[in-house]
Formats: C-alpha cells, structure tokens, sequence
C-alpha cells in the first residue's frame, strides 16, 4: 500500500498518517521530520538542510528527491508507506513516480475558514513546546502550560491574514501535482473538514473501496 497524502497547512495530514500508519504497520514519512532528525544529528546533509533553512529558502528539489529515494529503498518500505509533505513540486512528483508505483493520492480538503479555525487557536508553550487549540484542547488556566507552567503564544504563521496567504500560495503550488495525480486516476479526495475521530474512518472507507485493505 504506496499512499500519497496531500492537502494544505493545518489539514491534519501528519495525525491522519501517523493514525493509518500505526493501523496497517506501514511507514509514515515525514520530510519534515527527516530534515529535522537530519539537522540534530548534524549530518553531511543535515548541515546543507540547515543552510537553506536558515535563509529562508526551500531544500531544493534535487536534495529532497535524493533524501526520499533513500529512505523509500530502505527494508521496513517493502510492504508500503505513507508520505507527508512529498511531493511538494511536480518535479518532485515526477520523480516519485520513476521511484516506485503509488496506489492513491490521497487530497484532505476543507473550507478555509475551518482551516483558518484550528491554525489560529493554535497555542504553543515557550518552555516545553506542548501544544493546545483555544477550542478544541484548550490549558486548564489560559495561557499557561499544563505541563510546566510556561507561557502559551501564538506563532506569527498562526495568525488568520498569515494563513489566508498561506493556503493562496498551498493552491497555486500544488494544483500542478493534484492535476498530475488526477491525470494518473489515483487521486481521491477526502473530506476533512471534522475532526480526526471521523476523517480517519473516511481514510479506511476508501482504503478499502480501492481494494488496499480488508
């Protein structure tokens, strides 16, 4: 099972594909995560991540297609996995497609305003980094930590003008891909506009109408 898992900032694709990854015993890579691990370890490769972070700049294409071959050559993808946050280029998805035959793409989609809705009652702590939603998981005591007392903010990229501009920027990027994957006939949209207790049985439903699970 090869799953592609798509969608804008804030549409859960990290928690729906650690949930289904966890469910069929199937890898969920991050790039993200891969970046970040790669970064703290201060590898050959972690360093040349970190320069173009540090700028403000994309990892370029060629490093990121290198760093997903890599893993996706590795024992535990035999039986499949799941990628979140790749591909984020059609290069990149033209790529994929010469490294291995996906069986969906899966596209999370909801209306902006509940996107808007999660991202903007995000709130993070300044000492530990755990996170809270205003709404949805809010902190015994506003604005203080649980778990260690710290202070709770809100990040820049949090704020409802900066994530309008980020879902504009989401769908000019990534309607090449969406129209490669639809082209392909293995994209399959996924209503996520509720929470994740109902998105990932919506996941199954169509894992199983396409035949990938029982």
């Amino acid at each position: 099972m090869r799953l592609v898992f798509l969608g804008p900032p804030g549409i859960g694709k990290g928690t729906y594909a650690s949930a289904i990854s966890k469910m069929y015993g199937i890898p969920h890579i991050s790039t993200g995560d891969i970046f970040r691990e790669e970064i703290k370890r201060g590898t050959e490769l972690g360093r040349r991540i970190k320069e173009y972070v540090e700028r403000g700049e994309l990892v370029p294409d060629e490093i990121v297609i290198e760093v997903v071959r890599e893993r996706l050559s590795r024992e535990d993808c035999k039986k499949g996995f799941i990628l979140d946050g790749f591909p984020r280029t059609l290069r990149q998805a033209q790529a994929l497609d010469e490294m291995a035959t996906l069986d969906l793409a899966l596209n999370f989609v909801a209306p902006d305003e509940v996107i808007i809705e999660r991202l903007s009652g995000r709130r993070i702590c300044r000492r530990c980094g755990a996170i809270y939603h205003v709404k949805f998981m809010p902190p015994k005591v506003e604005g203080v930590c649980d778990i260690c007392g710290g202070e709770l903010y809100q990040r820049e990229d949090d704020k409802p003008e900066v994530i309008k501009r980020r879902l504009e920027l989401y769908r000019r990027q990534f309607k090449p891909i969406l129209d490669f994957y639809r082209a392909k006939g293995i994209l399959v949209d996924v209503d996520a506009s509720e929470q994740a207790d109902v998105v990932i049985p919506r996941i199954v439903e169509v894992l199983k109408r396409h035949g990938l699970v029982k």
